[in-house]
């Protein structure tokens, strides 16, 4: 059952399927079997980010995947019942993606260029974001975007007011403080958590590194402007600005190689407290204006959206030389000429020396280019002037909200990995069914009242088909989940699971801490924990497994005793007799080699 939904924002939202590469187990035929498509807490990924752009009122959305996972995405989105209660997205497949193309590398295919027309939202299919999207898109209006560009008019340099049907929105859009001197372009926004907070810890689950920068205070006027809207109001706290974000794996390459954490004194003096974090996640949710896509497109070397564009976006607001050789100012040049602005006041090429003089920048090392590197708000000090002695466009500012670690705080997470896949579908699972909420308020269990009081990703019941459970057998109702169709016959004991549709759990059978996805069969006595059982495998009776992984249509032997196994079929793995005779052809050559 949808929740109830933001009107609509005028973004796009871009949700990116990958290959699923880290998921080997299940995703061993992307093409039949897209990571998209793997059931979180027995919804389909992809259900996740479609919901997160729903309730923030984003309707046009667009699935960019391989051409070879087209058809399986396509066909679940127009069968499956979860997918078919969300508004239907673009389903785009262009010719030259495949399973090794970088996130960056994605948005300068011909294909997704033509299809972005306006500023856009970046997802990955494996995003789980309890978080609305809404507060975060009034956030970025608040501190990050440009009102001349929210409305196209390149020579507004003040507040206007928008007229929209979302009330919402024109507050927020009321209370963006523009520099009467300069109409800067808009920023973007990232998300990143906390990997320690949410949920149990999973080991060797993947870490970025990010350093921010506390965010310019704002004047009692403008506080009291922006705090109308309480939606946005809420995450201003947790609002810092990027100065370095690179995953922890370059980091370490860095620090090996450096012997330390080079830090540039150009970054201090133009920012003395500097905060590192080594403990949070890039959770992959940008907010990016319209003319990143120029930005990626100029520079083809960047492959990855998280350490190569908004890592060297965020570089370039401290260091000097980096806005010119990015080409910055020519993507910022090429956006304004398209949106009806003129050379003049669009951004120009770099400054020279006498220039910066003039400013007053060039002792500070804060600015290289005619871009400012002042925040969006222009409170962090004016940028180099222009010959003609006007003010320069301002460095559009890279915005990080920095998810808060409390208890109840919203859960947000990317599940890109099997124990991340069991970890979570586990703690969706103890949120307490909408049937729960409704009778703990004395509501209608399809109620809106009760919708609006339950948890975005609850369900309407914990076990869908109770007639399928036996009596004399023991379901943990607060920390379980038990799909339609799901029969459970007697002495079974079903704890802190998760369990798919048309599944069959036999006499006798004993589940702690399982995913079970669709159709599986769990045999007579059987002893499963903390296992991921693939659709339609099935486990022979008296078999014991812990920490396992059970590849689809995959049958294990009664009575078989394995640990931390990863059960998967061989079939094509085997060398055909063309592979083999190549192979010893190889192999004779290189004799030949030696023996001359």
């Amino acid at each position: 059952m949808p929740h109830a939904v933001t009107k609509g924002t005028g973004l796009q939202a871009l949700i990116l399927c990958g290959p699923g590469s880290s998921f080997p187990t299940f995703t061993a035929n992307p093409d039949e079997n897209p990571k998209a498509l793997l059931p979180i807490a027995n919804r389909p990924m992809v259900w996740y980010p479609l919901d997160f752009c729903n309730r923030a009122g984003i309707t046009d959305v667009t699935l960019i995947s391989p051409p070879s996972s087209s058809d399986a995405i396509k066909a679940a989105l127009s069968t499956n019942p979860f997918l078919t209660s969300l508004p239907a997205p673009t389903v785009l497949a262009p010719k030259a993606l495949d399973n090794t193309t970088g996130t960056a590398a994605v948005l300068r295919l011909p294909e997704v260029r033509d299809a972005v027309k306006t500023d856009f939202v970046v997802l990955p299919c494996d995003l789980v974001c309890e978080l609305g999207g809404e507060k975060l898109l009034q956030a970025w209006m608040v501190k990050a975007a440009s009102l001349a560009d929210l409305l196209e008019e390149p020579n507004l340099g003040t507040n206007y007011p928008i007229a929209s049907a979302n009330s919402e929105i024109a507050d927020t859009a009321s209370s963006i403080k523009q520099s009467s001197d300069t109409s800067a372009h808009s920023g973007g926004l990232g998300v990143w958590y906390d990997t320690r907070a949410g949920i149990p810890t999973v080991k060797s689950e993947e870490k970025d590194f990010v350093a921010t920068v506390p965010l310019p205070k704002q004047p009692a006027s403008e506080l009291a402007s922006s705090q109308k809207n309480k939606a946005a109001a809420s995450l201003l706290p947790h609002l810092e600005r990027v100065v370095t974000a690179m995953p922890t794996d370059s980091l370490n390459d860095l620090t090996e190689e450096k012997s330390g954490y080079p830090t540039r004194h150009s970054l201090l003096r133009q920012h003395r407290a500097v905060r590192m974090r080594t403990t949070h996640r890039d959770a992959h949710i940008y907010i990016f204006p319209h003319w990143v896509m120029d930005f990626v497109q100029e520079n083809e070397y960047m492959d990855n959206i998280g350490e190569d564009v908004v890592g060297w976006w965020a570089k370039a607001e401290w260091q000097r030389s980096l806005p010119e050789k990015l080409g910055v100012s020519k993507a910022l040049k090429t956006y304004g000429v398209r949106h009806g602005d003129s050379d003049d006041s669009s951004t120009t090429g770099p400054t020279t020396d006498e220039s910066d003089a003039k400013s007053g920048a060039a002792g500070s090392g804060t600015a290289s280019t005619s871009l400012g590197l002042g925040g969006a708000d222009g409170k962090s000090g004016k940028g180099p002037v222009k010959p003609d002695g006007s003010e320069g466009q301002q460095m559009p500012p890279i915005i990080a909200y920095v998810h808060p670690s409390g208890p109840t705080a919203p859960l947000i997470r990317r599940v890109d990995t099997s124990q991340l896949l069991l970890t979570v579908s586990l703690q969706l699972a103890k949120l307490p069914s909408i049937e729960e909420t409704a009778v703990a308020a004395g509501l209608s269990a399809d109620s809106a009242a009760a919708l609006s009081l339950a948890s975005p990703f609850a369900h309407t019941k914990k076990v869908a088909y109770p007639e399928g459970v036996k009596p004399r057998t023991t379901v943990t109702r607060p920390d379980s989940l038990v799909a339609e169709n799901v029969t459970v016959e007697e002495k079974v004991s079903i704890k802190e699971c998760v369990i798919g549709a048309n599944c069959q759990i036999h006499e006798g059978a004993k589940l702690h801490q399982c995913l079970l996805m669709e159709g599986v069969v769990v045999g007579k006595g059987a002893r499963l924990t903390r296992c991921i059982l693939g659709k339609r495998s099935e486990i022979g009776a008296q078999s014991v497994l812990a920490d396992c992984e059970v590849q689809e249509n995959m049958l294990v032997e009664p009575k078989t005793e394995e640990k931390d196994n990863n059960f998967m079929s061989s079939e094509g793995l085997e060398a055909t007799a063309e592979e083999m005779d190549e192979a010893m052809q190889g192999v004779d050559d290189d004799d030949d080699m030696v023996g001359a």
